[in-house]
């Protein structure tokens, strides 16, 4: 099983990307804070690597900012190229599969109902149709 939850902060802005076909994708990185505390008494924080593709992409760039609190869930994928001195480099990231707000937003900013703390940004179904209330009730108040 390839499976990584992660909580922490976006290190900057999130920008969308095409890629040669026109799918649209986000590279981005998130601070996450180790569980334990130094000898300084400071938390040193891992610096993940993580990509976006599709919705979810979008979703991330529309409502994420950099310094917000993200959650998300995906999986560790490594790849390696060529880079322009010919070395082969390797990089590890985490391929998104779902995100979720894990801190209220200001109201400034787009965001979803005041008590929402979890949202899942897989947008692959389109949204229901909004039901608007039958003209009677089928019971009685």
């Amino acid at each position: 099983m390839n499976k990584v939850e992660l909580i922490g902060r976006l290190t900057k802005e999130p920008e969308i990307k095409l890629t040669s076909n026109q799918t649209q994708f986000c590279n981005f990185t998130i601070a996450v804070d180790r569980r334990f505390k130094d000898a300084n008494g400071q938390r040193q924080a891992d610096f993940i690597n993580c990509v976006a593709w599709k919705q979810t992409a979008v979703f991330i760039q529309k409502y994420f900012h950099k310094g917000n609190k993200i959650g998300l869930v995906g999986s560790i994928q490594t790849r390696s190229f060529d880079d322009q001195n010919g070395q082969k480099r390797f990089v590890t990231e985490v391929i998104v599969d779902e995100v979720e707000f894990v801190e209220s937003q200001p109201s400034a900013q787009p965001a979803t109902a005041p008590n929402e703390t979890a949202v899942t940004a897989d947008t692959s179904a389109p949204a229901p149709e909004p039901q608007s209330e039958p003209a009677e009730l089928p019971f009685d108040i």
